[in-house]
């Protein structure tokens, strides 16, 4: 597979230039993980990249075609409706049973018809997590997946994340370069 490639990529906003000629090569089929201080664009790119928002000037091949999937810093599910229906937006074959499984295996029980208002912080982050990895996907942008679990939720939903996107193309942001090798990522980008 041909990498994503960008080449001397530039956005701002209002006047605040937010990636100066960032260029780079993306391997597919691999984990790569993106590190950058706070404000220096990880998640412009990521938005870029999904289609989101357009580059000021340079180039990025190696997109065309791909179906994308993502977890955003926000969890951005619908408030009225359980974690199955969140789910299913994103993947509408998936079985009941087949979501309850991967539930569990991301430690989600008894709540798969409560409204996602009334989850806790950590049950909503996975169930956007799993919302983004049970759809139909080419390559899933990860930023700032695992924020707000504790410790042994992480690990958790890190093994099983990782395990379901091996031998993917997968762009991880994040701060924490435990993370990063608990992703198994190929390689570190940073800027």
């Amino acid at each position: 597979m041909e990498p994503i490639v960008l080449y001397k990529v530039c956005k701002s906003f209002d006047e605040k230039t937010v990636l100066q000629e960032l260029s780079m090569n993306i391997p597919q089929g691999e984990t790569t993980a993106l590190m950058a201080s706070s404000g220096q664009g990880k998640t412009t790119l990521l938005r870029i990249l999904m289609g989101l928002e357009q580059v000021d000037s340079g180039y990025i091949s190696g997109m065309e075609g791909l179906q994308k999937s993502a977890v955003f810093q926000e969890d951005r599910l619908c408030e009225n409706l359980n974690p199955i229906a969140n789910i299913r937006l994103t993947n509408p074959s998936l079985s009941y049973i087949q979501i309850l499984e991967a539930m569990h295996e991301m430690k989600l029980f008894d709540c798969e018809h409560q409204a996602a208002a009334e989850l806790s912080g950590g049950m909503r982050r996975r169930v956007a997590i799993l919302r983004a990895l049970l759809a139909e996907w080419d390559i899933l942008f990860l930023d700032e997946p695992f924020k707000g679990l504790d410790a042994e939720t992480k690990r958790q939903v890190m093994a099983m994340t990782c395990r379901l996107c091996r031998e993917r193309t997968v762009l991880l942001v994040t701060h924490d370069l435990s993370e990063a090798k608990a992703m198994a990522a190929s390689g570190l980008i940073s800027w």
